[in-house]
């Protein structure tokens, strides 16, 4: 039985961070996990500069709030769900997803949650689980299915190596080179091709 692990950012919707660095001005906040590969290091560094410039989740949600799927995505979605099981297995916040799982159709997410004090500052994050995606793949795999998973992230390929198959999606070049075994598309139509040729396997 095949299960298929999608990443969120960079591959279904854009990159949040980017889109609020953006918004806010503050270009440090376009450095995402395709530049640090450590998360928590990543998060602590972004939570400070939103101290720095007095910023909270408020302005991060209303950024958020005029984020749309990237051109494609949802029907892509759609045709996987008729076809397989999909989770979406992802390193952003449940304050985060809300707007943006609207947009896809409810998809199944698991994430991560942010602490927010009452005036609305993120004081910190809590991870859902240790290393979350490799852990989920590996979760799933002992319940019995055949993980199928795709992501763009440094913070994707444990769990891109540890499926059955794999893919990279929308990635730099720089992974793309570091790790040419793994096979690196562009669209969704092959995307759907290569999903598909793994779950016939």
């Amino acid at each position: 039985m095949n299960i298929v692990c999608l990443d969120l950012e960079g591959v279904l919707v854009p990159e949040i961070w980017i889109a609020f660095a953006k918004e806010s001005g503050i270009p440090e906040l376009t450095r995402t996990t395709r530049d640090e590969p450590d998360y928590d290091k990543l998060m602590n560094w972004r939570l400070g500069i939103l101290q720095e410039h007095g910023l909270g989740l408020k302005e991060i949600q209303e950024t958020i709030a005029k984020i749309d799927p990237i051109p494609g995505a949802k029907e892509f979605l759609d045709e996987l769900r008729r076809m397989t099981q999909v989770i979406i297995i992802s390193d952003t916040f449940t304050q985060f997803a809300g707007p943006l799982m609207e947009k896809l159709g409810f998809p199944t997410i698991f994430c991560n949650s942010l602490d927010v004090a009452p005036d609305g500052r993120i004081t910190g994050f809590k991870m859902r689980i240790e290393n979350s995606k490799l852990t989920t793949v590996k979760a799933l795999q002992s319940i019995g299915y055949d993980t199928i998973a795709c992501g763009d992230s440094h913070n994707d390929l444990a769990m891109i190596m540890a499926s059955k198959a794999g893919f990279l999606f929308k990635s730099t070049e720089q992974i793309k080179k570091d790790y040419p075994q793994l096979p690196a598309y562009e669209t969704y139509e092959e995307l759907m091709e290569a999903i598909k040729r793994a779950i016939a396997q």
